[in-house]
């Protein structure tokens, strides 16, 4: 049964894609829909025949490479690929490293609040994207763009209150990617800096599991002193990545602030 929920999907993927999807010309009039798999196999860099095999459910368990190839052929996003890899019972490479580009309807939407500070950060949390109340919330992303890095290693840059909070989730997170992207050479690099800290050696020895929610916070603002906010947390799955929302209640002062900050 696996063989042929695998040649399946192959099929059905295959079929639902057009040439231009993948870059090829349309070749004329097509008798059935979707892709030849002479095309798939080319763009996966195999023979046609082993190809043919897979989607017949005659061929031998593909290995993680034939898999990558034949997901990049295809196009799949990241759950189908990883569903991909479920069918064929096979375990997945670990991927390079984070994604650290933002997908543009994350982007759009940082645009489209301008009254909430957002930032968006990778596994490692790097700022990989941030709009104009954040950083006047945050101070300058460019010269300070790892949030980890500003917590455990330039507390003073801005402090807020449940800091240690913040500590443990911040820890729970990094082990977490130190787990999913063991080769990322970024990554290790950030982790034998923060051990510099004993407050973020001492975390880590603990094991801390937290999870990101909602959470009220008072931010010590430089230039306008301490304000009340509300902090809260959409995650990007397929990229994991996390966008960062700073609200203030509605009629508060930190509300007015925000608007003429924005």
């Amino acid at each position: 049964m696996p063989r042929e929920e695998l040649a399946r999907f192959l099929r059905d993927r295959r079929r639902g894609l057009r040439p231009a999807d993948v870059g090829l010309p349309a070749g004329g009039r097509r008798r059935t829909p979707g892709l030849r798999r002479e095309e798939v196999a080319g763009l996966a860099t195999m023979s046609v025949d082993y190809y043919a095999r897979l989607e017949q459910a005659r061929g031998p368990r593909p290995s993680p490479r034939i898999l990558d190839s034949i997901a990049d052929a295809l196009r799949l996003p990241p759950a189908e690929r990883r569903h991909l890899f479920r069918l064929a019972d096979t375990t997945p490479a670990p991927p390079p490293g984070p994604a650290r580009q933002v997908r543009p309807y994350v982007a759009d939407l940082l645009r489209r609040i301008p009254e909430a500070g957002a930032v968006v950060t990778d596994a490692t949390y790097e700022i990989i994207a941030w709009n104009p109340l954040a950083a006047a919330l945050l101070g300058d992303m460019r010269q300070a763009p790892n949030l980890a890095r500003r917590r455990f290693l330039a507390p003073d840059r801005t402090r807020t209150t449940g800091a240690e909070e913040f500590g443990e989730i911040a820890v729970a997170r990094l082990r977490a990617a130190a787990a999913r992207y063991p080769g990322d050479p970024r990554l290790s690099r950030l982790l034998a800096d923060l051990r510099a800290s004993d407050e973020f050696r001492r975390i880590w020895d603990t094991n801390p599991v937290r999870t990101p929610g909602h959470r009220s916070k008072t931010l010590d603002h430089p230039a306008h002193g301490p304000l009340r906010v509300n902090c809260d947390i959409l995650t990007v799955p397929d990229d994991d990545q996390q966008v960062v929302f700073i609200t203030a209640d509605p009629g508060t002062p930190t509300a007015r602030l925000f608007r003429s900050l924005a």
